[in-house]
């Protein structure tokens, strides 16, 4: 089991940037893709982002390509989601999730809040 504990998130203006940063601890996560999530008050989680174990791969969703960049460091079992040019609607709470290679995101975060005022 890897535990999963978010940090960096807060209150940022538009425009404004945030790096959040995911924490694992139990288990090595250089076998896992990992993935970040967000859920808006209201509204059902959603994916924002994964990058693969290897590092060598990332995938966003439409909405925050080129303003999101998701980056890891195994040597510290940690990964993270740099949020630049935030808007209003980037506002939720972010989570983090691993997925062991070929299986599924079963791990997660509790969260960290993000809002974004305008």
């Amino acid at each position: 089991q890897v535990r999963l504990v978010e940090s960096g998130g807060g209150s940022v203006q538009a425009g404004g940037s945030l790096r959040l940063s995911c924490a694992a601890s139990g288990r090595t996560i250089s076998n896992y893709n990992m993935g970040w999530f967000r859920q808006a008050p209201g509204k059902e989680r959603e994916f924002v982002a994964a990058i693969t174990w290897t590092g060598l791969v990332t995938t966003y969703k439409e909405s925050v390509k080129g303003r999101f960049t998701s980056s890891r460091d195994n040597a510290k079992n940690t990964v993270f989601l740099q949020m630049n040019s935030l808007k209003p609607e980037d506002t939720a709470i972010y989570s983090c999730a691993a997925a062991h290679i070929g299986g599924q995101y079963n791990n997660w975060g509790q969260g960290t809040q993000v809002t974004v005022s305008s």
